[in-house]
């Protein structure tokens, strides 16, 4: 097999003995992939940075500087490496790696920072390399042992075998880490037994028994809660507060100011949470108090008439608008989406003299590694950062600036205790850093045979990645470019286009969330183009087949899905379909939602879903993301609105930002296409599709299109 790895192997693996015997073998995870532009100053190359251990009592362990936050990513990268390693499975402990010493942050940053469903793509040559070096070492030095030649071994469930003699891997870990470092060939796909197969993740027994330890599991004596009164509008300061009848509730230690507000730090979290409430508050609510979503709105609609930055652009498209046969226009507005995962924010803290110690779910360790060693004035070796299980983030946890982190150290540090911040439902909601209010405003123009020959796209909206560490690389020259869509690949087929930016400042912030750009721009595109459909009086699926003609992936799934959805037969009376198609982070994804309308409420029935991700390393758990990405972006699709009056969020718990039911869910078909691509994300690519195609379903139910969303009958 042609092996990718631009790193040459001395730099790619070393080895050395674990410190209690064993085998170790550090792997580099690459700093740019190819899918994923970086600032052009970073390096290829990493330092070493994952571990394979094995153990004398036959443990194998996997730590990965990426974060396992639901995705699976534990259980697909063991995976890889089983398969060159020929491991026992059960045998298999995977755990997060701390951060390293901070001696070369910007280009660690990008090693240790988990996003873009980029992980297992990213480390499938490296993992697997791993894997087989430890296997090679591990029978040369059982067939010294056994007297015979390497040639004559094999190795079979974490032994080496020669005739009918085994030796444990244990056994020869010591031994085998004073080898040099192997050339390795890795194995064929038709030799491979674990890669493609489904495999039980590794951290289910955990998570089942309740053994796994999430962030809010953290405890140790002197262990003190705190909780945080923030403004009620972004960006305002406490005038002056009253804390006497908080000091009155048993259980309540200290109040304190901090930057972002006031902190109560008590015994326990019903303790703070009722010294807070007892809080008397005078708020200066600064230049934000003005906000106001409908205003918003109006601001972005007068911004759209106007021309944005370039994108991209071809022809006159101006010109070519005149001299459509028909044109239209629409406006897509989207609001703000807060992340909402299951386990809200929290942090634990414990400073000592020359040291600190931090646990806390991040997607970004050595960010937030860095960010506290600056604070404290310690070196960034001097902060232990430990992650432990997170539940959920959807893109809450890698945040750039560490808010909830940063408040915890500021507690710890001002009270000299040790400290666990907790963020309720209701500081979660009213947070910020939500996906951005965005606008699209658009003109096609539709030439005699139906097809559209000039499409004129404005997108407003505030940038997810100015002013962070990613903008040279994904937003530079004032043009985010996870804001904006081309169109493709239908923009290809259109002779005359113009796509254009307004990146907007707004008092709100915000970041990345679960399929970042595609959140929105999919949802333009894909009901654009059903509205076209529709208007040619031509099937949905043919016009799109006319217009994809010459890409082949986009048509395997869409045929692959009319054929499971049997698009092509009616359904039963007064149920209704509609189709979307998307490609984000590599992978291309088709949805069709079935539903009903009965009693003037949706009754969502069933989608089917197809997936080319390229390899399924393990087709288990890309079933699993495409069903959770289905539930989120249903969820938003049709309850997600973060909406403000006065610059004060409305929303505060799942009562009025609530999530789908169980009772609401529809029956999930996902398949997986056959396919020689390139490896693409799962994480993410499953929620774009599905609001358009909910949209385009209602359609066809109603006959009205959807310009806004929450949908709303």
């Amino acid at each position: 097999m042609k092996n990718h790895d631009t790193i040459s192997r001395r730099n790619f693996l070393k080895t050395s003995a674990a410190a209690s015997g064993g085998l170790l073998i550090a792997f580099a995870l690459p700093v740019r992939g190819e899918h994923l532009p970086v600032a052009p100053d970073l390096p290829k190359t990493a330092s070493l940075n994952g571990k394979l251990r094995i153990d004398e009592d036959n443990t194998i362990h996997i730590i990965l500087p990426k974060i396992e936050m639901g995705q699976g990513m534990w259980t697909t990268i063991p995976m890889l490496i089983a398969e060159e390693l020929d491991c026992d499975w059960n045998k298999i402990k995977a755990e997060h790696s701390p951060p390293g010493k901070g001696d070369d942050f910007k280009k660690s940053i990008f090693i240790t920072s988990t996003g873009g469903s980029d992980s297992t793509r990213s480390e499938f040559d490296r993992c697997r390399q791993a894997g087989a070096m430890a296997r090679v070492m591990l029978v040369t030095i059982a067939s010294r042992r056994l007297g015979v030649a390497p040639e004559a071994c094999t190795t079979d469930n974490g032994f080496v075998v020669a005739g009918d003699k085994r030796l444990s891997y244990g056994e020869l870990a010591t031994e085998a880490s004073t080898l040099p470092q192997p050339t390795v060939t890795l194995r064929e796909p038709k030799d491979w037994k674990i890669i493609g197969k489904s495999k039980k993740r590794l951290d289910s027994p955990e998570k089942i028994t309740g053994k796994a330890i999430y962030g809010m599991d953290i405890h140790f004596p002197g262990l003190l809660t705190a909780v945080v009164a923030h403004a009620p509008v972004f960006g305002g300061k406490v005038k002056s507060f009253d804390a006497s009848e908080t000091k009155k509730i048993v259980g309540v230690r200290e109040v304190i100011g901090i930057p972002s507000g006031v902190a109560v730090i008590a015994d326990n979290f019903w303790a703070a949470k009722k010294g807070r409430d007892a809080l008397k508050i005078e708020w200066e609510h600064g230049a934000n108090e003005s906000m106001d979503s409908h205003q918003q709105l109006e601001d972005y609609r007068k911004l759209a008439q106007t021309k944005g930055k370039n994108v991209s652009q071809k022809g006159a498209v101006k010109d070519a608008l005149e001299k459509a046969a028909t044109t239209f226009e629409a406006e897509f507005t989207f609001p703000y989406l807060a992340h909402a995962p299951m386990e809200p924010l929290n942090c634990t803290v414990k400073i000592s003299e020359d040291d600190c110690e931090v646990w806390t779910g991040t997607q970004s360790p050595i960010l937030h590694q860095a960010e506290i060693a600056a604070f404290l004035g310690l070196p960034p070796e001097r902060v232990a950062l430990h992650t432990p299980h997170m539940g959920g983030s959807f893109g809450r946890r890698g945040s750039f600036q560490g808010d909830w982190v940063m408040e915890a150290v500021h507690i710890a540090k001002i009270t000299g205790k040790f400290i666990k911040l907790v963020w309720s439902r209701e500081d979660d909601i009213r947070g910020g850093y939500y996906r951005p209010v965005y606008l699209h405003q658009v003109k096609m123009g539709i030439g005699a045979d139906g097809f559209p020959n000039a499409w004129e796209h404005r997108i407003v909206g505030q940038s997810l990645f100015t002013g962070t560490i990613l903008e040279d690389a994904i937003a530079p020259n004032g043009i985010d470019y996870s804001s904006v869509t081309t169109g493709a690949p239908y923009s290809e087929y259109v002779a005359d286009y113009s796509f254009e930016l307004h990146t907007t400042l707004y008092g709100v912030p915000v970041l990345a969330w679960r399929s970042v750009g595609s959140t929105h721009t999919a949802f333009v595109v894909e009901s654009l183009i059903d509205e076209l459909a529709s208007r040619a009086k031509t099937d949905p699926i043919d016009y799109r087949r006319a217009m994809l003609k010459k890409h082949p992936r986009y048509l395997a799934v869409l045929n692959l899905a009319a054929e499971k959805a049997q698009w092509a037969q009616p359904l039963p009376a007064g149920q209704f379909r509609g189709i979307a198609i998307h490609e984000a982070m590599g992978s291309c994804v088709c949805q069709i939602v079935e539903l009903s309308i009965e009693n003037q409420a949706i009754r969502l029935r069933r989608v089917v879903c197809v997936i080319d991700c390229g390899m399924a390393v393990n087709p288990d758990g890309v079933v699993a993301q495409m069903e959770g990405g289905i539930v989120y972006g249903l969820t938003a699709a049709l309850y997600g609105e973060i909406s403000l009056e006065k610059g004060q969020v409305q929303q505060s718990n799942f009562h009025d930002y609530p999530m789908l039911r169980m009772n609401e869910m529809p029956v999930i078909e996902v398949h997986i296409a056959p396919s020689t691509a390139k490896m693409g994300g799962a994480g993410e690519p499953g929620v774009p599709p599905i609001a358009p195609a909910l949209a385009n379903a209602l359609f066809a139910a109603t006959g009205k299109r959807i310009r806004k969303l929450p949908v709303k009958l």
